[in-house]
């Protein structure tokens, strides 16, 4: 009766039940990966992040399968600050980064065709591709007083019907950020193949430090040979989840460009996805970025030197070193 594609073990786990136990009786749960912003005790400016609903444009419904253009202005000028320069008509908002993925994934492969994802990164990008019907193939990434992108493994994992290659800058989990001279290779080795690059660059924000090897968002890159998309949003910038408010730029050849932005808009008319108001709210709401990312920012580098102070007097395992991102890994060094 059901779809292959959702044939996914549904039997709760070992660690899953106890965590709900342990709920249901009311008992301490310290959980080291939480990722809710809105669990985590931030003060957020609760009259400027709610003050927008208010507005009386919120009760028309005047869609646009871009997004309102005042969003995208904002989310521009956000760019803007970052080093690049994009048409907010190249800009198209979703409701999710997973929804953007969708879009891409269905933009840009048929069924059965591959993507390139990094190993180790999302597990959420297998639930993607099965939904959308394709396939992915892992290149590594490798650790050595740091990560990097073993490049030889991208070249390794390509196939015939490969259409894209995947790129979470900075990483997640490991908090690691493309290199320049990982993105000329991977460049060229794009162009060569006519592959699209897809960035997920909600984490951006969150460097530890300024690194001036470091490539920051895809769009200001040198790239015009190569079709490119970053991914942004608000859950992870804003620490607003619950608004549900993301957005996909597009770079690159003059005519993929306006090809890819054509077919998008046809993809987003469909589903037309994002709330009226949270896109009215979107300029406001980039007014208070800086706030909210400096608290979690402190919030991020206060747990890190927690953390490896006490892994330090701690036999057994190590703390890996990050460039960025809200999340740490330990390597268990007997295991």
């Amino acid at each position: 009766m059901f779809a292959a594609r959702t044939s996914w073990p549904t039997a709760v786990n070992e660690l899953t039940r106890r965590v709900r136990e342990r709920r249901e009786q009311g008992l301490p749960l310290f959980d080291l990966t939480e990722s809710n912003p809105t669990r985590c005790a931030f003060e957020y400016p609760s009259e400027a992040i709610l003050a927008p609903f208010l507005s009386p444009e919120n009760l028309r419904y005047e869609p646009s399968p871009r997004g309102a253009r005042s969003a995208r202005e904002a989310i521009a000028r956000y760019y803007a600050e970052h080093g690049a320069s994009i048409d907010p008509e190249h800009i198209l908002l979703t409701a999710s980064t997973s929804e953007a993925y969708a879009f891409l994934f269905r933009l840009l492969a048929d069924p059965g065709d591959r993507l390139l994802v990094p190993r180790p990164s999302y597990p959420l990008f297998g639930f993607l591709a099965d939904l959308n019907d394709v396939r992915l193939d892992a290149y590594r990434l490798v650790y050595h007083e740091g990560w990097q992108i073993d490049v030889e493994s991208v070249r390794a994992a390509l196939r015939p019907t490969t259409r894209a290659l995947i790129l979470v800058n900075p990483n997640n989990p490991t908090g690691s950020f493309v290199k320049r001279h990982e993105w000329e290779q991977l460049r060229v080795f794009c162009a060569e193949h006519h592959l699209a690059v897809i960035s997920d660059e909600v984490f951006l924000d969150y460097a530890y430090a300024e690194d001036p090897e470091r490539i920051g968002t895809l769009l200001r890159q040198d790239g015009e040979d190569v079709l490119r998309f970053a991914l942004g949003g608000v859950s992870k910038l804003l620490g607003l989840p619950q608004m549900k408010l993301a957005w996909i730029g597009v770079a690159g050849p003059a005519e993929l460009t306006r090809e890819a932005l054509a077919r998008l808009e046809v993809i987003g008319d469909t589903y037309l996805s994002v709330s009226t108001p949270a896109q009215h709210a979107l300029p406001r709401w980039m007014t208070l970025r800086e706030a909210m990312g400096r608290q979690i920012r402190e919030r991020v580098r206060a747990n890190r030197e927690y953390l490896r102070e006490s892994i330090a007097r701690t036999e057994g395992c190590r703390c890996l070193e990050a460039e960025g991102g809200w999340y740490a890994i330990l390597q268990l060094l007997d295991a």
